[in-house]
């Protein structure tokens, strides 16, 4: 087999014997630790899909002469149905990857993955210049590389690649920025995760520069060092379209006297678990998710007009918001909060509501309470916490009970409605008689 195709086919090879492995049902086969003599394992890996290749080490095969394809070798890559690689486990030279990846142009591979990878050294990427390749995703996890600052003249040849990479994703690997020059190469981007990172602050600045992702569309920051609410805001206000924007899990506090307008384009909106005590505004007025759970909110006092869903588990809510500030809200989410009861009369009243998840609550089991409950968990809206996660924490009688149990019969929850009417009929009897 031309060296070239088994270096593209399998970058994992070992001293150590291994095989590959091919589940013809998912069409995914994942080779292990393959060496010399157990290439030819690789051959029944043609017909997957995705190919993963886990452990290896490539120093060795540095110094391989790798030579231009030969027209049945080019012809062979190209009717392969591979469109996932994954590598995984792997000493990557950089040099070696500069040489190889030019011939997945011959793919038609979309997608690829290394797994807790290091890349050693620098590669010579000329022979890049001005090739395009297939591939529009492109992750890396759990990485070590050189540090891209000062490397953006080195990786300008790949740049006829990248402005048409669409899906680019660097999580867990340590980055504390990216810099301003790649950021611009990137002009067909749609998406970028750099969660479960090193990303600061001070970071986002350079990284979110103008002119740089100019198409990006979701945006995961989740799990980094972000700090300031209003420093993050104005870092990504030079993104035009931008709908998607995750920032859970970090610990951001806000400058009360301070206010920023996120990117009108903004959909959808994760800031769970930030260790905010308010929902601050102003928030893009076409919101349409907007997820604050696990946070320290003591009351949510927002109208927005366009948003569908609303996540607010976790937090120390005593009521329920309104939902006529949410004329087109669709699903709430309200668990595990101290709220005592849930506002009925509103909710039956929005009829696209469709789902309300509120268990967990230390519900006030008086007949309003229950009843409403009762009547909300009838129409199927309460989904599966109903009725295992509803309990009663008042009255006394009632405690630890579950709320579908309690009684809300008329005669029992609203005396006067049927005294009155008794009274009525014994009122006429006495006239009659008389």
């Amino acid at each position: 087999m031309n060296v070239a195709v088994l270096l593209l086919l399998g970058l994992g090879l070992l001293e150590a014997e291994g095989r590959c492995f091919f589940n013809r049902t998912q069409e995914h086969c994942v080779c292990y630790n393959l060496s010399q003599e157990s290439a030819g394992s690789i051959i029944q890996c043609l017909a997957a899909t995705v190919v993963e290749f886990r452990g290896g080490e490539l120093q060795k095969y540095v110094a391989f002469p790798i030579s231009d394809l030969d027209p049945s070798t080019i012809e062979m890559l190209g009717s392969l149905v591979i469109r996932k690689i994954i590598f995984g486990d792997l000493l990557v030279p950089e040099i070696l990857l500069a040489r190889v990846l030019r011939f997945f142009s011959y793919t038609q591979v979309k997608e690829l993955v290394f797994e807790s990878c290091t890349f050693e050294g620098t590669g010579n990427w000329d022979e890049m210049a001005g090739q395009n390749l297939p591939i529009v995703s492109l992750h890396f996890h759990n990485v070590t590389s050189a540090p891209l600052t000062g490397r953006e003249e080195d990786l300008s040849s790949l740049s006829s690649w990248l402005e048409m990479l669409q899906e680019l994703a660097v999580t867990g690997s340590h980055v504390t920025s990216l810099p301003c020059a790649i950021g611009r190469t990137f002009r067909a981007l749609r998406s970028l995760d750099v969660a479960q990172n090193s990303l600061g602050d001070e970071g986002l600045m350079p990284t979110f520069c103008k002119g740089a992702f100019p198409q990006l569309q979701v945006l995961s920051l989740q799990r980094n060092n972000l700090t300031s609410y209003h420093g993050v805001c104005e870092s990504l206000q030079l993104l035009p379209e931008l709908q998607h924007l995750d920032l859970s899990h970090n610990k951001l506090l806000a400058a009360p006297s301070s206010s920023c307008q996120w990117p009108a384009s903004l959909r959808t909106f994760n800031l769970s678990d930030t260790g905010l005590d308010e929902v601050l505004t102003p928030l893009p007025p076409s919101l349409e998710v907007l997820d604050m759970s696990c946070n320290h909110l003591h009351t949510v006092d927002i109208s927005l007009s366009s948003l569908k869903k609303l996540f607010l588990s976790q937090n120390m809510l005593q009521a329920a918001p309104s939902v006529r500030n949410y004329p087109t809200l669709d699903t709430l989410h309200l668990d595990n909060n101290s709220i005592t009861e849930l506002p009925w009369e509103e909710v039956k009243l929005l009829r696209q509501l469709r789902v309300v998840a509120a268990a967990g609550n230390p519900y006030n089991c008086s007949c309003a309470g229950a009843g409403a409950l009762q009547a909300l968990g009838g129409t199927g809206r309460l989904g599966e916490g109903w009725p295992q996660g509803y309990t009663c924490r008042s009255p006394l009688h009632y405690q630890g009970r579950l709320v579908r149990d309690v009684p809300v019969s008329v005669l029992r929850c609203d005396r006067a409605a049927v005294i009155a009417p008794v009274c009525v009929v014994l009122a006429l009897l006495g006239v009659a008689g008389a």
